[in-house]
């Protein structure tokens, strides 16, 4: 990557896909401290290699994935995408990313043409604004998480304000008993294609949701071995990456050493514009679990 880009601008080239051949694309790789690729970025490359293959006049509305091995920074991701449909109303895209001459991760598209129809949403939490929040980062930091400086670096294109979780912060909720919220956004105005703020939100969207499981718990991150196994993201209403949105995440459900997280996007207006879940891996490290509600 170009070292004197800013990191809003890295993201942006980090989208540029190199084409290949019919439907094939190769991704380029940040700089990196981790062990393994940030699994929105393979995310959020696939989509934009799916979104090159797809006619102007059809939107994304919902995109399903499985991580299934951990990318390697040290090459670049060749992104195969394939058309199993091509229908009036819909379009169907399919993306393999592969490493190493194997599947890495595996991402389903679905588009539609633009149509009228019934329109109903959820009604947006109160919460603070965005500068009553605190540095994500900062807070996982604090929190003894290893990986915060590494993370703050990869995510230096993005501005998250943290707002609480169930046990910092967020008033009770009978209703969930994991939740985290936060203010997001791209720190610096984005090109106005609309497949560059889909793909941004996407890479965006893998940012803690799957922390979100461990809310209830209170355990440093770093004693837990997590992984996302899938992700899936539906868009319902168009929006800007670039604009403050809220991340309101709960999980339901923990069990087995997999979590299960959900979150809904709002705009600024209170505006329901996707929605996202996730299942990962949330498995704590040996000697270091010390059992369900307690704090490392």
């Amino acid at each position: 990557m170009t070292s004197d880009l800013t990191p809003t601008r890295e993201l942006v080239d980090l989208l540029d896909l190199e084409p290949l051949d019919v439907d094939l694309f190769r991704g380029k790789q940040p700089e990196s401290q981790r062990a393994r690729v940030y699994g929105g970025q393979v995310a959020a490359q696939s989509l934009m290699a799916a979104v090159r293959t797809v006619p102007e006049e059809f939107s994304l509305h919902s995109l399903h994935s499985y991580f299934l091995r951990g990318g390697d920074y040290a090459v670049p991701i060749v992104y195969d995408v394939e058309r199993p449909r091509d229908g009036r109303s819909f379009v169907t895209r399919r993306v393999v990313a592969r490493q190493h001459g194997r599947p890495i991760y595996y991402q389903t598209l679905n588009f539609q043409r633009a149509e009228e129809g019934y329109d109903h949403q959820d009604v947006m939490p109160e919460v603070g604004a965005p500068e009553t929040g605190f540095d994500l980062v900062e807070v996982m930091r604090k929190g003894g998480n290893a990986e915060a400086d590494a993370l703050g670096k990869e995510w230096g294109a993005l501005d998250v304000r943290w707002l609480g979780n169930t046990r910092y912060g967020l008033p009770p909720d009978d209703g969930h008993v994991s939740q985290a919220r936060m203010w997001v956004r791209l720190r610096e105005g984005l090109p106005d294609d609309p497949a560059v703020h889909l793909a941004a939100f996407t890479y965006a969207s893998d940012v803690s949701l799957l922390g979100s499981t461990l809310s209830v718990h209170g355990m440093n991150p770093s004693k837990i071995q997590m992984a996302s196994l899938d992700h899936t993201l539906w868009f319902h209403r168009p929006f800007r990456a670039d604009e403050w949105w809220l991340y309101d995440q709960w999980s339901p459900t923990a069990v087995g050493a997999r979590g299960l997280a959900f979150g809904r996007i709002f705009t600024a207006d209170g505006t329901l514009v996707a929605t996202a879940a996730q299942e990962g891996l949330i498995r704590p490290r040996g000697d270091d679990f010390e059992g369900p509600g307690t704090q490392a």
